[in-house]
């Protein structure tokens, strides 16, 4: 079956004036998504995962310059004639009336902050639709019970009249992917979405964005930090840092044969049960300040494997499969040759073999 392209990011490169100089925190984005494919984009706070994704949305805020590239974004209209658009040629109005909410929604991290607090959450699903759709406020009230029965709240009808302080924040955000879904919309960006809430709820949530997605065929971009999420829920992976992706691939590439010495940081300090370490890894040091331009590579100060190169020129991504690649001078044919630390090689391992144990148990069931 042929994939279907609906979103193709080119060399965004953006940066935001503030009243300590520009800062610049896009710096050459690629990225592609497929219909029906989940893609993760994770990296530490600050490395432009949602930025990127608020330029997607055309929300970025009204201090930031988009120095180049192009955002193109494909869907189909009622009468099912497919049209490409570039989201940064198109003004807020345009983007209002035909992307945000109605093709592209999202659910941002802490429900609180997007819930109106002085609205029921009857009235916040049921706004979406009568704006975007004119949908006759019945219908509206009928589609909104049963969003929320789809989300997993029970007594709906009541719910409808509740007001967002009288609810859970595992219900809040429930309530917050129902408005997400009110206008069906092409693609559904999760910025955060279980940050704010604790295990058992968190994994209620991914279940249900699971479910929902396979359900109605959508297309979903996770941002976060915590590589355990994206296990759960990806079928790509792009790994940003300090405004690039800095290594992209399928889920089991990323996983089980990382190649950037910044993945393998992030996959190291991923909590795990039978390390022999009794400490936490972390990554030493912090981003760069991108007030500063980077000089060669962003991550050469943080990086054990570091080359002299690194300090010069930044590196290009290397192709390693064609679906995988990695942006480390470390892949350069001409580098020494180096190997993850052994400490996650082990790990790795200890993952694969977990991975394979739940499908042989899968496949008995």
């Amino acid at each position: 079956m042929e994939r279907k392209k609906i979103l193709d990011i080119n060399d965004l490169d953006i940066t935001f004036k503030t009243t300590a100089g520009k800062v610049h925190a896009i710096r050459g984005i690629n990225l592609e998504l497929y219909k029906g494919e989940t893609v993760a984009i994770v990296g530490e706070s600050g490395s432009g995962k949602s930025v990127t994704m608020r330029a997607a949305m055309g929300i970025l805020a009204s201090n930031a310059k988009v120095n180049s590239g192009e955002i193109n974004f494909t869907y189909s209209h009622d009468d099912g004639i497919t049209e490409t658009v570039n989201i940064l040629s198109k003004n807020k109005k345009w983007i209002r009336s035909h992307i945000n909410g109605k093709r592209i929604a999202m659910i941002f991290q802490d429900p609180m902050t997007s819930l109106d607090p002085t609205m029921s959450i009857g009235k916040q699903i049921m706004e979406g639709m009568i704006w975007h759709y004119k949908t006759p406020k019945e219908e509206a009230y009928k589609k909104a019970v049963r969003l929320l029965q789809e989300v997993g709240i029970t007594d709906a009808e009541a719910r409808m009249k509740s007001y967002p302080h009288q609810l859970s924040g595992g219900m809040r955000q429930r309530v917050v992917i129902a408005i997400a879904l009110a206008c069906n919309p092409d693609l559904l960006i999760c910025d955060e979405p279980t940050t704010a809430l604790d295990v058992t709820i968190q994994a209620k949530i991914l279940e249900l964005i699971k479910k929902i997605q396979e359900e109605r065929g959508i297309s979903v971009i996770y941002i976060t930090h915590d590589l355990g999420v994206v296990a759960k829920v990806a079928d790509y992976v792009n790994v940003m840092y300090a405004g690039r992706i800095v290594e992209k691939g399928r889920i089991d590439e990323i996983f089980y044969d990382p190649r950037h010495p910044y993945t393998w940081g992030l996959l190291s300090a991923m909590p795990d049960l039978e390390t022999d370490d009794d400490r936490l890894y972390t990554i030493p040091g912090s981003p760069p300040n991108l007030l500063h331009e980077v000089q060669g590579d962003a991550f050469a100060p943080r990086n054990a494997f570091a080359l002299q190169i690194d300090e010069k020129l930044e590196p290009p991504m290397f192709k390693i499969t064609d679906t995988h690649s990695a942006a480390t001078w470390l892949l350069d044919p001409r580098a020494p040759k180096c190997e993850m630390p052994s400490e996650l090689k082990h790990r790795i391992e200890r993952m694969k073999a977990a991975a394979k144990k739940l499908k042989e148990g899968e496949s008995a069931s």
